[in-house]
């Protein structure tokens, strides 16, 4: 098994228990988003990045006009800037829980070739550009669907995508896996920094909820996220607080101390600092998320 990188750093998708797809649709000046992991899976789709570097697990590319990539879970990736001078680019990334297809659906047998695909996106898959012609026009229009609607048509752009003919895997290893002890312990931790971010939390406290000392807990912390214990619960507050500037009308104060939060500027200075840019930019810039609860 290959080990995540130091470099890169476990990003924080905000999909809740409930939620099936998460699909983000956003045109693009630069890829800039650094070398990262999730455990979701993902999706993505880039038209016009002709010149773009790919970066999955151990594979380096260059990429043509047009992109479909899926990663599975806890594979390092990122999409450099590198030699592309086009612009604007468009980048809409489809992303679901593993948990969001049980296995005894996956075991019947008209689920057996998505369960295939997700096998080896483990080592990231991109697809041909005839299975990019195929569903192109339908990833285009998922955002404008709703309901019941949104879910099948992701999960018929999944099977359609299983089905193609000349796949490619990217990374020659899988991602890394952690130690049974070390991922429950991990998963422990984010669950309790998740439904917590809202309130004053310490190292003290999270140090004593993990039966570590702090030093050991922001160790512990850092060895598999690539930031300290106050980084990544600001990086899980931001990235509630990106989630709700999308959905919801509330003013950014509001939204700030919803949070975790005791001061506007304090909060200004973190989300410049994690997004590059202000609430307020981020909200007038970002457009097309859609969830299914």
């Amino acid at each position: 098994m290959t080990i995540v990188s130091h470099d890169a750093y476990r990003e924080i998708i905000q999909m809740g228990s409930h939620d099936s797809f998460l699909v983000f649709d956003r045109t693009k000046e630069e890829f800039d988003f650094p070398l990262h992991y999730h455990p979701e899976y993902e999706l993505n789709y880039i038209s016009n990045g002709s010149g773009l570097r790919r970066v999955v697990g151990d594979s380096i590319a260059e990429i043509g006009n047009k992109e479909l990539v899926l990663i599975g879970p806890n594979l390092e990736h990122c999409w450099e800037q590198n030699n592309c001078t086009q612009k604007p680019m468009r980048e809409i990334t489809i992303q679901f829980q593993n948990t969001l297809l049980p296995e005894s659906l996956l075991m019947r047998g008209i689920m057996m070739p998505i369960r295939k695909m997700l096998e080896k996106s483990r080592k990231g898959i991109v697809f041909s550009g005839q299975a990019i012609q195929n569903v192109e026009s339908r990833i285009l229009n998922v955002t404008k669907l709703d309901g019941f609607d949104y879910f099948t048509e992701l999960l018929t752009i999944l099977y359609d995508l299983a089905v193609s003919r000349n796949q490619l895997l990217l990374s020659t290893s899988m991602a890394r896996t952690e130690n049974g002890r070390n991922n429950e312990k991990l998963d422990k931790v984010f669950i309790f920094i998740e439904k917590n971010y809202q309130r004053k939390l310490t190292l003290e406290e999270l140090s004593n909820f993990s039966n570590m000392t702090p030093v050991s807990f922001n160790r512990f912390i850092k060895k598999h996220t690539g930031k300290t214990f106050v980084e990544y619960l600001n990086d899980v507050r931001i990235g509630n607080a990106c989630r709700r500037l999308i959905e919801q009308d509330d003013n950014v104060s509001g939204i700030a101390y919803d949070c975790g939060f005791h001061s506007i500027a304090n909060f200004n200075r973190a989300f410049k600092r994690i997004k590059g840019c202000t609430p307020t930019q981020f909200r007038n810039d970002f457009w097309g998320i859609k969830k299914v609860l």
